[in-house]
């Protein structure tokens, strides 16, 4: 079998809630719900970390993020109870990266869009890819998402141009130029990572929704608890309670008419058939703070949290004449897992040494068999901006172990009967939690995770 073109979409802050093949009535996918109809959506896949860099260096790399050594979002650094570890601020050069094992194998390889894996010394082109359209240290558009974006490494546009637009036309381009080779495209959009920035036409349509559905008549917000970290301690935790903002609700239109607009440019090259595309996000949606803009109910608390909704993501594979159209896997799946998966689909020799993290998905795709594995895990040892404390986690099986580590308590929950994490049980499992406590210690010592420290001048 030919080498497959593939497209990797990565999404940055969208929440597992947020498509219509997810159950959302609110937001409107029907592009992305179409790619799920050609193939095979995952209910329990996972980014391997509640914010965005650890989790894309997860994906380039094929191993836990606290393994590469970056656990944070790259710069974030913020202190509370707790001092937070140091941690990798680039993606080292050592890492043989997806793009570079794909490019060894004949592909040739494009990234377009955000990156935030480091400076100029780190950007795309130092990791394997052959283009590099939009990459660079920036983790959001400071200017906003309409030009000019001042991204140094994407020319400015006509005044006004949206940036989703702009992305898309140059991954097409690309592709109506690319030659005889198999691809990789690591398209990587900024939406929907805020500022929540949207075409005037398409906030007036979900306006309109809003009202059609009275979700205008309700405070969508619930005010919370003091944020636990130095920086924002004097403000609160604004929780969302349902999906109801029309700029985010327009922001994901875009997105999904993008991505149309992209699938139809590889439809029109003649590839489709030969083309895998994956879909997915790189943590949970923004529900808790800066705006609130989405909400992941029945997932708990959203980006920046050790809980469901900061980790469990959408993941749409279309794999044609192999994945069985409008199929479902309920297999927990993490981060890591796609670039062993990618080089089996290339017909490429597994890297071992490099990819250590990850199970190859492919057999699961062809309906042969799912992973071979004990358990799947996290470690965020940092504050996030969204109210999120340090924790470390572990899920096996249908239970899910949370250790925090700002009192070192933890937290057991059975997310087959509880998907929405309201019933601690580690009191009445402590056997259990034991046993999974001591599977996650000894994970992170494997891997040399590194730990926060008490702070001395802490007086909450």
């Amino acid at each position: 079998m030919a080498q497959p073109n593939i497209i990797f979409i990565l999404i940055d802050d969208l929440g597992w809630r947020d498509l219509g093949c997810y159950g959302s009535t609110f937001y409107e996918t029907p592009n992305l719900d179409r790619l799920r109809e050609r193939g095979m959506l995952f209910t329990d896949a996972y980014a391997s970390c509640p914010v965005c860099s650890p989790t894309r260096a997860s994906i380039q790399t094929g191993r836990y993020p606290a393994r590469v050594g970056v656990t944070n979002f790259i710069a974030g650094q913020a202190r509370g109870r707790v001092i937070e570890p140091d941690y990798v601020k680039h993606l080292p050069h050592e890492e043989h990266s997806i793009a570079a094992a794909l490019r060894d194998g004949g592909y040739q390889t494009w990234h377009v869009g955000k990156w935030h894996l480091g400076g100029e010394d780190y950007r795309p082109e130092r990791h394997g890819y052959d283009v590099n359209v939009g990459g660079c240290h920036m983790g959001m558009p400071h200017r906003g998402y309409f030009s000019p974006w001042e991204i140094p490494t994407l020319e400015d546009g006509p005044e006004g141009e949206y940036l989703t637009d702009r992305l898309t036309d140059e991954a097409i381009n690309l592709i109506e130029r690319a030659d005889d080779r198999p691809f990789l495209l690591n398209m990587c959009y900024y939406s929907v990572h805020v500022p929540i920035q949207a075409k005037a036409r398409h906030i007036e349509r979900f306006q309109a929704k809003a009202e059609a559905m009275h979700l205008d008549e309700i405070d969508p917000f619930v005010e919370g608890e003091y944020f636990p970290c130095e920086h924002k301690r004097e403000r609160r935790v604004q929780r969302r309670q349902l999906q109801s903002d029309p700029q985010y609700a327009a922001m994901v239109w875009s997105m999904d008419e993008n991505i149309g607009r992209l699938l139809h440019a590889v439809e029109q090259s003649g590839r489709a058939e030969d083309t895998v595309v994956f879909f997915t996000s790189d943590n949970g949606g923004l529900a808790t703070a800066e705006g609130a803009p989405t909400c992941n109910a029945p997932l708990h608390e959203g980006k920046g949290w050790m809980y469901e909704g900061g980790t469990r993501e959408p993941l749409l594979v279309s794999w044609p004449g192999v994945t069985a159209p409008d199929s479902i896997s309920r297999v927990p799946v993490t981060s890591p897992d796609f670039y062993p998966t990618m080089l089996e689909m290339a017909g490429l020799d597994p890297l071992p040494e490099q990819h250590c993290d990850g199970e190859s998905l492919a057999p699961l795709l062809r309906g042969e068999g799912e992973p071979d594995r004990e358990a799947i895990f996290w470690h965020y040892p940092h504050y996030g901006n969204q109210g999120g404390t340090p924790g470390c986690s572990v899920r096996a099986g249908d239970y899910k172990l949370i250790e925090f580590f700002e009192d070192g308590h933890l937290e057991l929950y059975n997310l087959r009967d509880d998907i929405s994490e309201t019933r601690d049980l580690a009191d009445e499992q402590p056997g259990r939690a034991a046993d999974m406590h001591g599977l996650l210690r000894a994970w992170r010592a494997e891997i040399g995770a590194r730990l926060p420290t008490a702070n001395p001048d802490w007086s909450g």
